[in-house]
């Protein structure tokens, strides 16, 4: 089963509610995506810990329902 990827966003909103989210279907199959997430959350934590928290957002969704995804992350530019 594919993951729109309006509903990747929401969940990665619910998280980030003030993020600037870039998402791309790589594959046009719903199953692989690339995101691109700046979030002042992001701020102070290593790239590991950053795609950790985008994991934890999307609510157990990644290797399930959602195949692939391709991050870029990032805390917003002072």
């Amino acid at each position: 089963m594919a993951m729109a990827a309006t509903e990747i966003e929401r969940l990665i909103l619910e998280r980030f509610p003030n993020a600037k989210i870039e998402i791309e279907d790589l594959a046009g199959d719903g199953d692989h995506y690339a995101a691109s997430v700046v979030a002042e959350e992001f701020r102070g934590k290593s790239r590991v810990q950053q795609h950790q928290m985008v994991y934890d957002a999307l609510q157990g969704n990644m290797g399930d329902v959602l195949h692939a995804l391709a991050l870029k992350t990032s805390a917003p530019q002072q």
